[in-house]
This record gives C-alpha cells, structure tokens and sequence, in this order.
C-alpha cells in the first residue's frame, strides 16, 4: 500500500503467526484436561450430587414411609408418591410407597428431597447421571432407586 508505515514483516503478520504457534505449541505439551468418556470414568468429588437412591434398614427393607416430605420440599415437581398400607412384619410403620418416581429429566440435583427426609430413606449417590435415547428411561422408579 503505498504511504503505509508498517514494517514489510508486519505487513504479512508474521510477528502474529508466529505469537499464534508459540500459544499452540505450548499448550501441546501440557497434560490434557479432557478424558475418553465413558471407557475412562471421571474422578468427581464426595460431595458431587449425583443420582438418587432409596436406602433400606438392617432388615433389608426400605427405609421410606411414604410422608411425602421429599415429594413436597422438591422445587421441580419432579418426585411421584403413592402410598399404600406397610405388611404387618413391617414394625412402626403405617405406610410405604406403592410408588416412587423420580423424573430424571425434571430433578435439578439440590438435594433438598434428602434434607426433608426425617427418616434419612433417599440419598444421592455420586453416580453421574446416565444418558438415555427414551424419556421414559429417565423415570427411576422404586425398583431402580432400591438397587442404584
């Protein structure tokens, strides 16, 4: 261009280019930070709040009394609850879920579903949450909770 000032050498960036290389070079001798998901597992901290579970007693059965406390302290509306008489071997307890859903899709993992349990019947696990390719998979019902 004629009356341009800049130097031949600026004119064809290569002070740019060659700045450009230097960031690529360096970071391509540092450790990764990705990981190959899902054949290698990620290390997630103890206090990740993963999927749920539904925790049973020393006699093996399931700690929840169907109170509906989650149900009602869950800001997503995202856990179903149908009660239904306990069995009478069952000792103190009126009641347990016939149902138990949680809508995967709906929860936003805060974690006040365990805060509200008086019997400490639901946790969350630190499982990262599956993907599935069907809305329905993603509501975990008590089968799924017991053995999660």
């Amino acid at each position: 261009m004629p009356g341009s000032r800049l130097a031949w050498y600026t004119r064809i960036y290569f002070p740019t280019i060659a700045k450009g290389m230097m960031v690529s070079l360096r970071h391509f001798f540092k450790k990764p930070v990705t990981i190959n998901y899902p054949e290698e597992r990620p290390k997630v901290s103890e206090r990740f709040r993963g999927e749920h579970r539904l925790t049973k007693d020393a006699n093996g059965n399931m700690k929840c009394v169907a109170c509906y406390m989650c149900a009602t302290a869950c800001p997503a509306h995202c856990i179903t609850i149908e009660a239904q008489a306990a069995p009478p071997e069952w000792e103190n307890r009126d009641k347990i879920p016939k149902v138990f859903e949680i809508d995967m899709l709906k929860c936003i993992y805060c974690g006040y579903c365990v805060e509200a349990c008086p019997k400490e019947a639901i946790e969350m696990t630190n499982k990262i949450p599956q993907v599935y390719d069907n809305r329905q998979a993603f509501i975990y019902g008590l089968d799924k909770l017991l053995n999660n």
